[in-house]
């Protein structure tokens, strides 16, 4: 499988009132060697995701059936991660942007990486209530099933995520 590939996106970026195309070259890497495990559970943190300590974040994508991470000038801006069977199941977790660098095309980019590694399974996720429209418009729809059991259930409700 490939574990490193360079990614060249072109994106239309706000400059004040100005409109301007900036290209980016962002850099896809599909290993987990040489991550700063400190900076995935900050952008977590500042993403308004769940969190926690750096190392339980290296053992879950390493467990992962595809990591993928971006960088941008050998800075890692975004990363994302799923766990499948390989055959028919797949679900993605943990898919973030730097704060600065979202809605670029970054996210983008990171889903399409994970979902080639997925091909052919039927694929779920859950969305932070106010991203849904991100993954909408990657064909993902809503269920009208689904069950969750989390570690802390009064805090997934107040942020909307179960009843």
């Amino acid at each position: 499988m490939k574990r490193h590939a360079t990614c060249r996106q072109r994106f239309s970026a706000v400059n004040g009132r100005n409109h301007c195309l900036v290209i980016m070259e962002i850099d896809i890497r599909y290993d987990c060697a040489g991550v700063d495990w400190g900076i995935v559970s900050e952008t977590l943190k500042r993403a308004g995701m769940a969190y926690d300590d750096p190392d339980v974040h290296r053992r879950a994508f390493e467990a992962s059936h595809a990591a993928v991470f971006a960088y941008h000038a050998g800075r890692l801006i975004g990363f994302g991660r799923a766990i499948s069977d390989g055959v028919y199941q797949g679900a993605v977790y943990d898919v973030a942007i730097v704060p600065e660098f979202q809605k670029k095309g970054v996210g983008t980019i990171l889903m399409n990486k994970i979902l080639e590694r997925l091909s052919g399974c039927n694929v779920i996720l859950y969305a932070a209530p106010e991203k849904e429209g991100f993954y909408e418009a990657l064909e993902f729809r809503r269920m009208k099933t689904g069950m969750a059991r989390f570690k802390n259930p009064e805090k997934m409700r107040e942020k909307g995520f179960t009843e």
